[in-house]
Formats: C-alpha cells, structure tokens, sequence
C-alpha cells in the first residue's frame, strides 16, 4: 500500500486524538454508525475502506485510508498491521462490517493481536456462524427451530429435495454468492428451475456452499432480529426487533424500517446459541416466523455489527461503544433496548415503500407515519450532516456497485 493513500478527513474532531481508538472495516451507513458512537464518547477512529465511504466524511471521523480491496484474506491481515503501523494504532480496536473481514480476522486473531486489539472470537467459534451449515446443525442439536433445508452436492442430490414448491437457493457461505449475485438468494417455483438455478449458481460457488431450502411464506413483515453484546454466557446488551420492512422486499439483504419489540422466545433461543458456543462481542441473530406452525426460525447469525445497530443508540444500548468499553477494561453497565423505537435508511425504504404502495401491500398513511415516526435513520444526522450529502451524490456507483 502506497503511504500516500492514507490520509486525514480534513476535519478536527471535538476531542483529543492521543488515546485508543476504533479501527473500522468498512465505511458505509454500518460502518458510520460505529463511527459516530466512539466520536460521541470521545473516541477516535480510523476508516479502512475498499469502496467509496461516506463515513469519512463524518465530523467525528479521524483517520480515513482507501485501499485496494478487502476480499482477499492475507492481504487484508497484512493491510490492517501495515495501516496500524504507519498511523501508530497500538491497542485500537478492530470492528469488521462484513463477512470476509470477519473471517479473515478471526482466522488471524493471533496474528493481528500482536497490533490490535481483537474482540472478533476465535476461528472455532465464528465458523459456527461463518457458514450457515454449521448454524443449523448446531441449532438442531438445541432444539432451535429452522427452515428444511437440503445441502446438495451434484444435480442428482436434487431428488432428494421432497418438498412443496416454492423453494429458495441460497449460499451457505454468503461472499462467492452475494457479491456475484446481489442479492441474498433466488426462488425457483418448479423442478426444471430448481435445476436451472442450480446449474447456474454450481458456475461461481464451490461444490457443497449451495442450500435448498423451504420458502417461509410471508413478506418481510415475518422477519425478526435479536441482537446482543453477549460475554461469559450473559447478554450484557440486548434489542429484539421486527424487521417490518427490508430491500429486495422478498430476500432482502439488508433491513430498511425495524421497530424495537418484546418477544422473550427470540431472547431465550438465541442466548442459548451463543451460550453454546461460547461467545463473545457483537451479534445479531436473525428469525421468521412460519405462519404455517406459528415457530420462529432460525435463519443466520451475524458474528460482528449488523446494518441496524445504531438503532440500539436510538433505544439506549450504545452496542459498539459496550465492546469497546469492555476492550478497555471498563465496567459496562447491562442495558436492554427501549420498546417501540424505530430506525429506517430512507433511500432503500422510499423504493420499498412505493413498491408496497403499488401493490396494495402497504396503507399510504401507516407508511408515512412509520417514516416520519422514526427516531433514527442509517445515515441523516442534525449534528453530522455531511455523510447524508456524499450518500446521495454515491447513489449511482452504490447501485452499480451493490444492485440497490
């Protein structure tokens, strides 16, 4: 990486840069979120970026470095130090926003703790929410319900799929699949798709990543979340949430309008996951509830931040600010989210809404009085204004780059 590449915002935070601080992977609206919580307690941080972040435009941003990319696992473990080196980031600590980064990090938790601090679990922990076939089969030895779900090797294990139609594909490991695709996973209504999509999926994701699974019916009023800063078997941090709505509308792959919500069931079946295989840090849990049985299912854990998470500040749990109080030695004071507060991303939610509207999915009224209702939204900020502006002049290369 040329030194050149890394430089400052050009802005002075209201605060002394000397101390500790957040190294955040990933500068969208989820990585801005983490941004503005440390920033807001005094916190510096440094962005680390392979796409064109908004979060360095962040009056609380201290640090912003563009690199090449981060897909590739050793060249970002080797990035993270090279970058901690030249900007003397001794003890900060590392918060990834996807999924790879996750995994690279966890696999060179060693490694990378030489530098930084690393509160991403070890391997043997994160490869049970790393790949969805370790997720499931550790749920099923819990009790916790989950969709049917086949694991396919070849066209002829396809007959051994006896289920009803409709069916989804999806990855079990979600980079090869999403980053092609865009989208979370494809419906197939009848066998002959069930084949064609399988064939075409088998092209770009390794033989044995592909699942079948069964169609929860339903839209993404079905969708629930639970979420937690989770250490020594104990949630020290929660939020459930109805994720009511979400872009694509039928998978999506990220939430745009969730509400905070009691549902002890969600609490109980996912601290009993976490507590399983030992956890510790951020998560967020992901359910739908079947309208056939009235369970809520499993569906995927996310083993860092979610795109949601600053909701939590919104309902008084400051999530990525817990975990790094707790990385620096700090007592954290237990805390569960308020009941009823709502966050919405506005430019994914607008498309969704007129969508629903069109369809007679959604009341007109009811929708403006979620929007105007919500008490946090991803990226707009009074006090932060400008990652909002450069959002929206990022609005083609985001829908060129990610499909929304």
């Amino acid at each position: 990486m040329n030194p050149d590449e890394i430089e400052g915002t050009g802005r002075t935070p209201d605060f002394q840069v000397d101390g500790v601080g957040c190294v955040v992977i990933g500068g969208d609206y989820q990585g801005l979120g983490i941004v503005r919580s440390a920033g807001r307690h005094g916190v510096p941080t440094c962005i680390i970026d392979d796409e064109r972040s908004i979060a360095r435009f962040s009056r609380y941003a201290t640090h912003s470095v563009q690199v090449p990319g981060l897909r590739d696992e050793q060249k970002t473990v080797d990035t993270l130090i090279d970058i901690g080196r030249k900007l003397s980031l001794k003890g900060w600590v590392i918060y990834p926003t996807r999924d790879e980064t996750v995994a690279a990090i966890s696999r060179h938790k060693k490694e990378l703790s030489n530098w930084f601090r690393v509160p991403t679990p070890d391997w043997n922990v994160t490869r049970w929410a790393w790949d969805k076939r370790n997720t499931y089969r550790k749920a099923e030895e819990l009790g916790i319900p989950i969709p049917r779900t086949w694991f396919p090797e070849s066209i002829e294990d396809l007959d051994r799929v006896d289920a009803e139609f409709p069916l989804i594909i999806k990855p079990s490991i979600k980079e090869h699949f999403l980053y092609r695709t865009k989208v979370k996973a494809w419906r197939v209504d009848n066998r002959q798709q069930l084949v064609s999509r399988f064939e075409e999926a088998s092209e770009f994701v390794p033989a044995g990543e592909l699942m079948v699974q069964d169609l929860i019916p339903g839209g993404s009023e079905q969708q629930f979340g639970y979420a937690a800063f989770f250490k020594n078997g104990t949630a020290i941090g929660t939020m459930v949430t109805h994720n009511k709505r979400c872009h694509p509308p039928q998978f999506g792959r990220s939430s745009t309008f969730v509400k905070t919500v009691e549902l002890p069931i969600l609490e109980e079946m996912a601290e009993r996951f976490l507590n399983a295989i030992d956890y510790y840090g951020l998560a967020e849990v992901e359910f739908r509830l079947d309208p056939r049985d009235g369970k809520y299912k499993l569906l995927d854990v996310n083993a860092r931040t979610w795109g949601y998470h600053s909701l939590g500040q919104a309902a008084g749990v400051d999530f990525s600010y817990m975990l790094f109080a707790d990385q620096m030695g700090k007592v954290v004071i237990p805390a569960q989210a308020q009941l009823g507060v709502s966050w919405v991303r506005l430019v994914t939610d607008l498309p969704v809404g007129i969508i629903g509207l069109m369809r007679h999915q959604l009341d007109f009224w009811d929708y403006v009085k979620s929007v105007v209702g919500a008490r946090a939204e991803s990226v707009f900020s009074l006090d932060d204004p400008l990652p909002a502006i450069a959002e929206l002049a990022n609005m083609p290369y985001l829908i060129r780059k990610r499909g929304f």
